[in-house]
């Protein structure tokens, strides 16, 4: 790199892979994409019933660094402690939730659990550390693993979820079925209802069944397991496609199960309501079923006797989806509207430790934060100032509040909150998470849509970047389109740019979540209009800052983000490079192949009946407009964007001359996932800027 005012400017030992081949040691782990990738990322929190206790699951590089490995780690809640790691499993582990007694269940794969079938391959089971330690121990198992598992919190019953295949009785004729396919050579489904196949993997022939399982077996004197448990199916009519589903919990007393199920709605359609088990009878009945909405997401009030849960009105051709809080009688059903005038899409709910009052997560004006809502009557009001969380937990006498919290300047680490007060600022638990040094700075900054709507950004800036010295900016498009960039990403880290010189600008324009109902209707079955100018607003607001040379320019984004990008390559020329992943280019082809069509094209239509809204926002149709450099990305097991929409970009790019190259990914998803892939694809992106931003010459990743 030679360019003196590029990123080579601050870097001069960095190659386009971003790794070092000599000179000062890098100040931050985003110099070197080695470093990046072997940082640990935390997901998942469980708070142990009397308080004493987090535990979060935390992924790092394996031996071979060649895959990310999880593992459980104990955070003091308190924060005096330091973290310790509690699991060390080759398989790893995660969902991590405790029992009643404080014995700590996780997942996990682990050899010898007696799992797996006769093929020999372990599947993921259910493990139980005792508080006092020691060796993990299996406490459940089934042929086909175990995907989740439910705990009564007052009296340490299980629930589990397991795939089960069609007309198996027990966990014997489950196996017995599996084994004759794979005997036989089998491998076909047939399908008589719509999905077939959900974002990575194709569903069927086995589906979801909820299983009680009850009391979990205790250890023996001698250290083994106690006799296996009796699986009790609450779900034995469950069927494809989707099962049971999976979003299962379980009422404090154990009394009730609850759990969202998928049922047709219209031709090839599907919505979710929420279905009510009582344990004891098995009898099983609808809580809650919206025709006109999915309802999920639903949560038990201590005593057992009231659920609160999301209802997510129905898209249509005119109007976006709206969201709300419900809280519902298990008694009666009875239902009431929580959140009603509240401009803003809650989820996650769940109650605090007196029933008196709901805690909710929701986007709001580019955060993503807690609030709380008393039942009696008033307005949600929200818990902190800044930052996105997850994953709450209530402690049990009402004392704090626990979640995980990141920014753009900071990845997810444990915090606790005072759950009365306002306006505040998180306390941080120590954690294995924590990032000691960026390369650069974070400011938020607006900018006036020309119907003059604000629009919100972030903007990351590199260090040295001034007046006498700018930087090169980056546009980067968030996906959904119903999000809003306001957490810390992995995937999209905007720190790796920025340790290279670049700023990165993440805007969030008509669409986004967060910023009220008309804002996202804005650009609803628009997506060439409102959205395109309120990004073009947005940089037209950066290129002012003196920190920003206008002259270098790109964008990229994945998904909608992907289509954006798309559609402004057919729609200026003012940027040097785009960048394009998992993206929309045909929407008349991708209407039919994604893996949700129905809900696609309840915003767009039927592209036979009502091609109106293709024939304006397709970027195909406008290809001949291109002159911009692309870098096409696309992953083969990507079905939410089937490849076909990456295959036919390409073509048509290839067909007119236009410079162009084609990242592919044979086993990658809607997301890139394996360590090696991922630096991969940081360094083929860097090396595509780099010739088509700064001028340099085009360094073919080495592994490519």
């Amino acid at each position: 790199m030679s360019d003196s005012a590029g990123p080579s400017a601050a870097h001069p030992e960095d190659s386009p892979s971003g790794d070092a081949a000599s000179g000062p040691a890098p100040s931050s782990p985003f110099h070197r994409l080695a470093d990046f990738v072997a940082l640990p990322r935390l997901g998942g929190l469980a708070l142990s019933p009397d308080g004493t206790r987090l535990v979060t699951a935390v992924s790092t590089l394996d031996r071979e660094r060649t895959k990310w490995q999880s593992a459980l780690w104990e955070v003091d809640p308190a924060g005096q402690r330091e973290p310790r790691r509690l699991t060390r499993g080759t398989a790893g582990e995660s969902a991590p939730v405790f029992t009643s007694d404080g014995d700590l269940l996780f997942l996990s794969a682990r050899p010898g659990a007696g799992s797996g079938g006769k093929d020999g391959d372990p599947k993921p089971a259910l493990w139980s550390l005792s508080p006092a330690g020691g060796e993990a121990r299996p406490v459940l198992q089934r042929p086909s693993g175990i995907a989740g598992v439910a705990v009564a919190a007052d009296t340490g019953e299980v629930a589990v979820v397991a795939g089960t295949m069609p007309g198996a009785a027990d966990a014997a004729a489950d196996e017995a079925r599996r084994t004759a396919r794979k005997e036989a050579g089998v491998t076909a489904v047939l399908h008589e209802s719509y999905p077939v196949r959900f974002w990575d993997h194709d569903l069927g022939p086995a589906v979801p069944h909820v299983f009680w399982v009850g009391p979990l077996p205790a250890e023996a004197a001698d250290g083994a397991a106690a006799d296996e448990p009796q699986w009790r199916d609450l779900t034995p009519d469950a069927g494809p496609p989707s099962g049971a589903g999976e979003d299962v919990t379980v009422s404090p007393d154990g009394r009730f199960v609850l759990r969202t199920e998928d049922v047709p709605d219209g031709p090839a359609g599907r919505r979710s309501r929420l279905m009510l088990t009582e344990v004891l009878s098995g009898e099983t009945r609808v809580l809650v079923d919206d025709p006109q909405a999915d309802v999920g997401a639903g949560r038990f009030s201590p005593d057992g006797n009231s659920v609160v849960c999301v209802r997510e009105s129905a898209s249509s051709y005119s109007e976006p989806p709206d969201y709300t809080l419900l809280l519902v009688d298990t008694a009666s059903g009875s239902v009431r509207d929580l959140t009603a005038g509240f401009d803003r899409w809650p989820s996650a709910p769940q109650f605090d430790a007196s029933g008196s009052a709901v805690f909710f997560l929701a986007d709001d004006n580019g955060r993503h934060a807690p609030f709380r809502l008393e039942l009696d009557g008033g307005a949600p009001v929200r818990l902190t100032r800044d930052g996105a969380y997850s994953d709450l937990q209530v402690a049990r006498d009402g004392s704090a509040l626990y979640a995980l919290r990141s920014a753009y300047d900071s990845p997810a680490v444990p915090v606790r909150l005072d759950p009365r007060a306002t306006d505040q600022d998180p306390v941080e638990l120590p954690s294995p998470g924590s990032i000691s040094a960026l390369p650069g700075t974070l400011r938020e900054m607006d900018a006036t849509a020309p119907d003059g709507t604000r629009v919100q950004s972030w903007l990351v800036l590199p260090e040295g970047a001034s007046a006498d010295a700018p930087a090169p900016l980056l546009l980067w498009v968030h996906g959904g389109p119903l999000m809003s960039w306001n957490s810390w990403s992995w995937r999209w880290t905007p720190w790796v740019l920025a340790a290279r010189g670049y700023a990165v600008l993440l805007p969030n324009p008509a669409l986004s979540q967060g910023f009220g109902q008309d804002f996202v209707r804005r650009g609803w079955g628009e997506w060439g209009e409102a959205p395109y100018t309120d990004l073009m607003a947005a940089v037209d607001a950066a290129e002012a800052l003196p920190e920003i040379d206008q002259t270098r320019t790109a964008a990229m984004g994945g998904s909608f983000g992907g289509y954006m990008a798309n559609w402004i390559a057919t729609q200026t020329d003012r940027f040097k490079a785009i960048v394009t992943h998992a993206s929309l280019w045909h929407l008349d082809s991708f209407s039919g192949t994604t893996d949700a069509a129905w809900y696609w094209q309840k915003e767009f239509g039927d592209p036979l009946a009502e091609p109106k809204r293709y024939d304006q926002n397709s970027p195909h149709r406008y290809a001949d407009a291109i002159r911009t450099p692309m870098l096409v990305i696309h992953g083969d097991k990507d079905y939410r964007v089937p490849i076909s929409e990456g295959l036919r970009l390409w073509y048509d790019l290839q067909r007119r001359g236009v410079p162009s190259k084609f990242l592919y990914f044979p086993d990658e998803n809607h997301w890139v996932l394996t360590p090696g892939n991922s630096v991969v694809w940081y360094e083929t992106v860097l090396a595509f800027l780099s010739e088509h931003v700064l001028g340099q010459e085009w360094e073919r990743p080495e592994l490519l």
